[in-house]
């Protein structure tokens, strides 16, 4: 057992229905509290599966999920989402919400089920906007933003939460260099200042180190391979994971760079 695990997932086995082949294998891994987190794996290798699971969004068909030691089927769905947000890797709305209004939808886990925003969510929507640099897209229909402005305000949306863990499932994949960057400035804030919690699902290896504090990495459904991005990025490792021989991973001016050779 990781004591020091805010979620922990045990033995976890899951499998979508039709009798199609399971995605998680046997998984175990500890969301450690107060750390800065990553997720990695091949396309298919189970990580999207895996952070639902982790989230509460899928049940396991076997092993169990906990969140501070309490199982996350026993934690009632509104506490849960006091103290955990999830952010999928794309999101779409067929509703010309503005991005406040959607926003402000992330308020809903402290609000009676009757009650109407107060000023209180509305600055906590707007901080929210702000600290993904996007205050500008507040009144813009969601309908009319493009992939990563949506994106972003997802981000917000999940901030506006409060929570103390974010679950995010390759939320730079849309984002373009400048707010890749500023993304993870940001999340390394809410780890120093807040003490928040943070796992994200990413592809995008050499923002990893040395902004993180921990690195998971999936294959086939398992954990592999965990540990510190100067333990797991490393050549042999990655190599493994990626089912790639021509992966390397170098360390120059204080960062691991990874790439394929061609």
């Amino acid at each position: 057992m990781i004591t020091a695990a805010l979620i922990e997932g045990r033995d976890l086995r899951f499998a979508y229905g039709g009798g199609q082949p399971e995605v998680v294998r046997g998984a175990t891994l500890g969301v450690e509290r107060g750390r800065l987190s990553a997720l990695i794996g091949a396309n298919g290798s189970g990580k999207s599966t895996l952070i639902r699971l982790l989230a509460g969004l899928l049940g396991p068909t076997a092993g169990e999920v906990t969140l501070g030691g309490v199982p996350l089927a026993r934690v009632e769905p509104r506490v849960r989402a006091r103290r955990v947000a999830y952010v999928p890797q794309s999101v779409s709305t067929v509703f010309p919400f503005t991005a406040l209004e959607v926003v402000l939808t992330g308020r809903s886990p402290h609000s009676s089920r009757f009650r109407f925003e107060t000023g209180r969510d509305v600055e906590a929507a707007r901080a929210a906007l702000a600290a993904v640099d996007a205050a500008h897209l507040e009144a813009r229909p969601v309908t009319e933003l493009s992939g990563g402005e949506r994106q972003l305000v997802a981000l917000a949306r999940a901030l506006a939460q409060e929570p103390e863990c974010l679950l995010l499932d390759e939320p730079s994949a849309a984002l373009d260099l400048k707010h890749r960057a500023g993304l993870i400035r940001h999340l390394r804030r809410l780890r120093d200042e807040q003490g928040m919690t943070v796992l994200v699902v990413t592809h995008d290896l050499m923002l990893l180190d040395p902004a993180f504090d921990r690195v998971h990495a999936v294959r086939l459904g398992r954990v592999a391979a965990e540990g510190s991005p100067a333990d797991v990025l490393r050549d042999e490792v990655l190599a493994d994971i990626y089912g790639d021989a021509y992966v390397r991973a170098r360390r120059a001016f204080g960062r691991t760079f990874v790439w394929s050779e061609l």
